[in-house]
C-alpha cells in the first residue's frame, strides 16, 4: 500500500468519522442557541486540546481523543471528567450567574444531537440510494464437509446452499455467521438445499477460539490462501509464496483451509501436486510435507488465512433510504437482544468494537470503495443516535431523564448531587471504553490487519436493490 493510500484513507477517516460527531454536537448547538441558553464551547473529542480557537465569546476545540464530542452548556449538569469545570458565573469577575433553563428547553436540546443523527443517516442512504452500493459476492453455499462429522452424517454435502439459520432467511455467508452469533441457543434449526429440495436439521454450534462466538461446524466454498511461509520449509522449497490462493492438493479441489490441513496431514513424506494460483496465473508445484514423529502428521511450513480477494457487485439504485436504514435497525436491535441474553448467545461487551475498532472498520471500508464507508457511516451514526438515547447520566438520554424529574418535581434536582452521579457515570463509561478497547478491539488487531490487506474486485454491473434481512416465514 502506497504512502498515498495510507495518508488518504487516514484523512477520509477522520473526516467522516469527525462527520458524525460534529453533525450530533451541532444539533445540540444549533437548538441551544436557537432557544437563547449559554454555550461555553464546542469540541470535538476528548482529552487535551490539539487547537482552540474563540468566536462571540465560544470556544471551539479539536481534542486529542476521537470518541466523541460535545458542546458545553452551563445551564445543564455537565461531567467536569468529560468536559472539564463550567463555568457558573462569579462574583469576582463580575460575571452574574446564569439563570436556569427550562426543563422543555433541556430535553430539546439533549435530544436535538440524537435527532442530527438519524436525519444525517438519511441523508447518506440518499446518496447511497443515487450512486449505487457495492454488495459482497458471497453466497452461502457449502465448501467442505468433514467426513464423518455430525453434519457428515446427516447428508450435508459441498454445495449445499444454506437457505435459512433459526428462522432468518440467509442469502449471503456473512449472513450465517451472524445469526449464528446471536442465537439464543447452541442447537439451531437450518435449512439446506440440497439437489433442488430444501430439508431442515438440527445444528449444534461450537466456539471458535479464535474469535470466542459461536459458529456452525460448516465451511464456506472459499479457497485458502497463504499467508505466511516459514523458512526453510516444504512449502519454501515448493516455491509457495504469501498471497498464492490454492485451488487443489493431490488433484483434490479445496475449498477450506480445513480440508487442506486435512490433506496434508495424510500425505506426509509423499510427493504431492499442488495447484495453485498468483495474481491470474495458475501455476502447478510439487510439495513433500515433512511427517511429524510425534503427531505422524504432515506438515509444508505455511500459515493460512482465506482467499484476500472480495468481490462486488454494486446495486444501482442502490437501497431505499428506508430499506437502508430499517436494516441498520435490524442489525443493532438484533445485538442489543444478543447482550441482554449473553448467556444464552455467548455475545459479551468483550464482543463489543470500541473507537480503535470503529476507526479500523471505517478505515477498511474507505480502502475498499468509499460507497462501502458511507454506507459504514449510516450504521455509526444510527448506533449513536440510540446510544446517546439510552437513560443513563451523562447521555443524551440521561439529559432528559432529569429534566423530566425537574419537571414533575416542580424545582431542580440537587445540583452537587446531579454532578457527582452524572461525573460518576463519565468515569465508569471511560473505563467501559478502555475495557472494551483492551479486551475486544486490540486483541483483534490481527483479525483487523488481514481484513485491512484484504483485495477487493467491485464489478460495476449493477444490480436490482435488495431488501434487508427479514425473518423467514
Amino acid at each position: 500500500m502506497t504512502i498515498l493510500t495510507i495518508i488518504y484513507v487516514v484523512a477520509a477517516v477522520f473526516v467522516l468519522f469527525g462527520a458524525a460527531i460534529f453533525i450530533h454536537e451541532f444539533g445540540h448547538f444549533w437548538v441551544a442557541r436557537k432557544l437563547g441558553m449559554k454555550v461555553e464551547e464546542f469540541a470535538i473529542g476528548f482529552g487535551p486540546k490539539i487547537y482552540s480557537w474563540k468566536r462571540d465569546g465560544i470556544e471551539y476545540s479539536l481534542r486529542w481523543i476521537p470518541a466523541g464530542g460535545f458542546v458545553k452548556l452551563p445551564q445543564m449538569v455537565t461531567s467536569e471528567a468529560l468536559e472539564g469545570k463550567t463555568d457558573h458565573g462569579d462574583e469576582l469577575t463580575g460575571e452574574s450567574p446564569v439563570p436556569p433553563a427550562p426543563p422543555f428547553h433541556k430535553i430539546l436540546v439533549a435530544f436535538a444531537g440524537p435527532f442530527m443523527n438519524v436525519v444525517f443517516a438519511f441523508a447518506i442512504a440518499t446518496v447511497i440510494y443515487f450512486v449505487g452500493l457495492p454488495m459482497p459476492v458471497n453466497p452461502p453455499i457449502i465448501g467442505y464437509v468433514e467426513p464423518g462429522s455430525a453434519e457428515a452424517k446427516l447428508g450435508i454435502q459441498g454445495g449445499d446452499v444454506i437457505k435459512s439459520v433459526d428462522g432468518k432467511s440467509i442469502d449471503s455467508w456473512q449472513q450465517v455467521v451472524m445469526d449464528t452469533v446471536v442465537a439464543r441457543t447452541t442447537t439451531l434449526p437450518v435449512v439446506i438445499e440440497h439437489a433442488g429440495q430444501e430439508h431442515s436439521y438440527q445444528l449444534q454450534a461450537t466456539t471458535d477460539n479464535a474469535i470466542g462466538l459461536k459458529m456452525l461446524n460448516l465451511d464456506p466454498r472459499d479457497h485458502p490462501q497463504v499467508m505466511q511461509v516459514l523458512s526453510g520449509t516444504p512449502a519454501e522449497k515448493a516455491g509457495l509464496k504469501p498471497k498464492d490462493v490454492i485451488i487443489s492438493f493431490a488433484r483434490v479441489p479445496v475449498a477450506s483451509r480445513e480440508q487442506l490441513i486435512d490433506l496434508i496431514r495424510k500425505r506426509g513424506g509423499q510427493a504431492t501436486e499442488m495447484r495453485i494460483q498468483r495474481d491470474a496465473e495458475k501455476i502447478t508445484l510439487q510439495v513433500t510435507p515433512t511427517l511429524d514423529p510425534e503427531t505422524k502428521f504432515g506438515q509444508v511450513g505455511i500459515m493460512l488465512g482465506t482467499d484476500s480477494t472480495q468481490d462486488y457487485i454494486v446495486q444501482k439504485p442502490g437501497p431505499t433510504p428506508w430499506e437502508n436504514v430499517s436494516g441498520v435497525l435490524y442489525q443493532t436491535f438484533t445485538v442489543i437482544s444478543a447482550l441482554v441474553h449473553s448467556h444464552e448467545t455467548g455475545v459479551g461487551a468483550k464482543d463489543l468494537a470500541g473507537p480503535v475498532g470503529i476507526l479500523t472498520m471505517l478505515a477498511i471500508e474507505v480502502k475498499t470503495d468509499y460507497r462501502l464507508a458511507l454506507n459504514f457511516l449510516i450504521l455509526l451514526n444510527i448506533n449513536l443516535a440510540i446510544i446517546n438515547l439510552l437513560p443513563i447520566p451523562v447521555l443524551d438520554g440521561g439529559h432528559i431523564l432529569m429534566a423530566l424529574v425537574e419537571k414533575i418535581r416542580r424545582r431542580p434536582m440537587n445540583v452537587k448531587f446531579v454532578e457527582y452521579v452524572t461525573t460518576g457515570f463519565a468515569v465508569m463509561l471511560i473505563s467501559f471504553m478502555l475495557y472494551v478497547t483492551v479486551f475486544g478491539d486490540i486483541k483483534r488487531l490481527s483479525f483487523f490487519r488481514a481484513m485491512f490487506d484484504n483485495t477487493a474486485h467491485i464489478e460495476q454491473t449493477t444490480t436490482p436493490a435488495a431488501s434487508p434481512p427479514v425473518p423467514a416465514k
